[in-house]
């Protein structure tokens, strides 16, 4: 059996939002998305998806909220300045900037933000 990862589902809070701070990452997703249940994104093959809590009620019979961090979502940056300028800019429009930008032991440089619905991002070159 063989089986390929097509898709890492977000649950959000407030759709709009949500969208809001991936497009400032980069992303391109047009603002008629900003109502919609259910968004998905294409990254090369694998899906970025994003959903409202109200169809995550929906699809599991219930919803309580999570805590704790399980799953990282981690986006390669093009080079150490963009990293840096893309933390300052997602600090500056109001956004959490959980772990400023460093050169960790491993050798990459790397950041961590946090998007409106909780999730930890990580930024890394």
């Amino acid at each position: 059996m063989t089986i390929k990862l097509d898709m890492v589902g977000i649950v959000v809070a407030n759709m709009r939002e949500a969208l809001d701070f991936y497009r400032l990452l980069g992303f391109q997703i047009a603002e008629t998305h900003n109502d919609d249940m259910h968004v998905e994104i294409d990254q090369e093959g694998v899906r970025l998806a994003f959903d409202k809590l109200e169809m995550a009620k929906g699809i599991y019979g219930s919803w309580e909220e999570p805590t704790g961090h399980r799953v990282e979502l981690a986006f390669r940056c093009e080079s150490r300045e963009a990293l840096d300028q893309l933390y300052a800019k997602i600090v500056h429009k109001g956004y959490v900037g959980y772990k400023e930008p460093w050169d960790a032991f491993w050798g990459q440089r790397y950041a961590i933000v946090q998007d409106p619905d909780g999730n930890l991002i990580s930024l890394f070159v």
